[in-house]
């Protein structure tokens, strides 16, 4: 970024013209001929006054700089806090370190410091100081930092803030950065329009054009650039395209969440980024009274955030839109992520916009059951379709997230999550809302989903509920329904020992069809350790057809298994455990027909209950011991 290719006369004198000063600014006013000017620039300096300052550091000055003082010999900055006025050339001057900064920032460096870290840390004895009057702060170009073109950074320290310097690569990025700050803090005043104002609010009106028609990587650039300018209507609609890019972060929309066109929409993402948030100063309420600040009634911010809290909040659109998302709630609600969100996919071309300021279904993300569907991929699917009646180009299809059968349950790192131990009932043909009155315990119930990563933490512990005995094993399982129609009940942190206890459910889950129950024991946590146990049983009709559970080299069996699943082929006593595990889920999918939803099972939200023991009462004569581990912080 060299400073002779840069137009300092144009760029300065755009700036001088545009000049409003602030209602609370205190800088000096001159005449001219009788006429008062309240001017944030000088007359430039000649080249001997420049050489001469030059020639007193000792060090020639760098391009950007150097070009700016020969076009107005210093400039009123205007900050609100900060660097207020920046001298000319008599007035710059060697920085010298006067605070003592060097060593604390040498302190901190540690053993492996970063080498921007170690540039920082020398910078205070060698920088040149820029500022003739600020608040605690200082405008320091630093002669050890220097890029290809010659150019010095230069950082902005404010001693007031406890944050580090900000740096900006050159003089002139600094100055440029200051002119769009100039402008964002007028942005409000009504009567501040020039050249700059309206070229700006002329990109906002084209990025929205291209945002609906699916262009949002055209659209970026000209939100970014009008948003830093501090251009209305910049800013919501940038946030949105940024909301799709990153699903899991809320910008926040302003005011505008109040304004009765968009409040179905963003109120409930606002209340989603609060719930699921960190902590704010003020405790619950604080949301709240934003909220009220911003022009929502309290009663309506309290009930929508209630139902974002609560799981029962719904994303609930009009016309073709409002339908498609009906319908990938069903598909997604009991786990089928892939057909929900193609379903949502062919829609999109349908929606609508409720206004001028909406350019996406920002609302979708705060449903409990389709906002998880939203990963940064289908975002960006999502930005590049045509929307809103634009007619385009559709994206490439983003690939399904659930991978077909089991295998991937012997993943070590699935979708951030690894199941050690799990364990699953499936039942044919059956409706997942019937499981809890066929293996639940007494009373159970489906719960609002919930996020499968969380559930069992949240949970209480069986042992720890009235009525539930030491001995029992009662598992919260998830709830949902696979591809191939078997309703499913998942229990992903099954740590209980398959003992000769264990009481399968696969009987009782079977009174109208057939059913399939699947266990594996969390793998020892030593290397020399027993094998992990594996078991399976399947039912049909209230009655069991056969069953078998492997112990490393020891099978136990009953009835009559089918060759494909016959456990002495399938877990040999040469192959390693993990392989013999591959081996039986790739059969029971190529066999039974049996199939888990991984993302919604790591990622997404599934109903949730708790079921009967997996283990019996133990007999006369019987012992069983019980251990409670208890983890204190420190």
């Amino acid at each position: 970024m060299s400073g002779e290719s840069f137009n300092w006369q144009a760029f300065l004198g755009r700036w001088q013209e545009e000049w409003v000063p602030r209602d609370d600014s205190d800088m000096d006013a001159y005449e001219d001929d009788g006429e008062t000017f309240v001017l944030p620039g000088r007359p430039g300096a000649d080249e001997a006054a420049i050489a001469a300052a030059e020639e007193r550091l000792g060090r020639r000055l760098p391009p950007s700089y150097r070009a700016f003082l020969a076009v107005s010999d210093g400039w009123h900055v205007d900050e609100t806090v900060g660097v207020y006025q920046l001298g000319g050339a008599a007035d710059i001057r060697w920085f010298g370190d006067p605070h003592g900064m060097t060593s604390l920032y040498e302190e901190n460096l540690g053993d492996d410091p970063r080498e921007e870290d170690v540039r920082l840390a020398g910078m205070w004895k060698r920088a040149l100081q820029l500022e003739t009057d600020s608040d605690m702060s200082h405008a320091l170009l630093d002669p050890g930092d220097v890029d290809a073109d010659g150019e010095w950074a230069l950082y902005v320290y404010k001693g007031w803030s406890g944050e580090l310097p900000r740096r900006y690569p050159s003089f002139r990025a600094y100055m440029e950065a200051m002119y769009r700050r100039f402008h964002a803090d007028r942005s409000q005043d009504t009567d501040f329009v020039n050249a700059t104002t309206r070229a700006q609010d002329a990109h906002v009106d084209e990025a929205r054009v291209l945002a609906v028609l699916g262009r949002y990587e055209e659209a970026l650039p000209l939100l970014e650039e009008a948003r830093s300018f501090g251009r209305p209507r910049s800013a919501a609609l940038f946030n949105q395209l940024r909301q799709f890019m990153h699903p899991h972060e809320t910008p926040g929309y302003g005011n505008l969440v109040a304004d009765p066109l968009y409040l179905p929409e963003l109120l409930p993402v606002e209340a989603k980024s609060e719930v699921t948030g960190r902590w704010q100063p003020g405790g619950d309420d604080h949301w709240l009274r934003m909220m009220v600040a911003r022009g929502v009634a309290r009663k309506r911010a309290e009930a929508v955030r209630s139902a974002v809290r609560d799981g029962n909040h719904r994303y609930a659109p009009d016309g073709s839109w409002g339908r498609a998302v009906s319908e990938a709630r069903g598909a997604a609600r009991w786990g089928n992520s892939d057909a929900a969100w193609r379903v949502l996919r062919a829609a999109l071309p349908h929606w609508k916009a409720p206004g001028p300021l909406l350019i996406a279904p920002v609302g979708l993300l705060a449903d409990p059951i389709l906002g998880p569907l939203i990963t940064p991929e289908r975002g960006r699917e999502l930005l590049a379709t045509p929307r809103d009646g634009q007619q385009g180009p559709a994206p490439e299809p983003v690939p399904d997230l659930d991978p077909p059968g089991l295998v991937w349950l012997a993943e070590t790192a699935t979708m951030r999550q690894a199941f050690d131990g799990y364990r699953c009932v499936w039942v044919e043909g059956s409706d997942p809302a019937r499981l809890p009155a066929l293996i639940g315990e007494d009373g159970a119930e489906l719960g609002a989903p919930v996020d499968s990563r969380t559930a069992f933490w949240r949970a209480p512990r069986s042992n720890d509920r009235e009525g539930v005995q030491p001995w029992e094993d009662r598992a919260l399982v998830s709830v949902g329904r696979t591809a191939e129609g078997w309703a499913f009940a998942f229990d992903g942190r099954a740590h209980s020992s398959l003992s000769t206890r264990f009481v399968s459910p696969a009987q009782a889950a079977s009174v109208s069809g057939r059913a399939v129950v699947v266990c594996r024991e969390s793998r020892p946590s030593s290397p020399g350790g027993r094998s992990a146990t594996f078991h399976l049983s399947v039912a049909e009709q209230g009655v069991d057809l056969y069953a078998f559970t492997v112990q490393g080299a020891e099978i136990t069996r009953s009835g009559e298994i089918p060759e494909a699943l016959d456990p002495a082929r399938l877990f040999r006593p040469e192959d390693a455990e993990l392989g013999a595990e591959i081996r039986m889920l790739a059969a029971l999918h190529t066999e039974l027909g049996l199939s888990l939803p991984r993302f919604a099972l790591t990622r997404g939200k599934l109903p949730t209950f708790t079921t009967r023991s997996w283990t019996r009462a133990p007999r006369e004569g019987e012992g069983y011991a019980t251990l409670t581990f208890v983890r204190h912080r420190p």
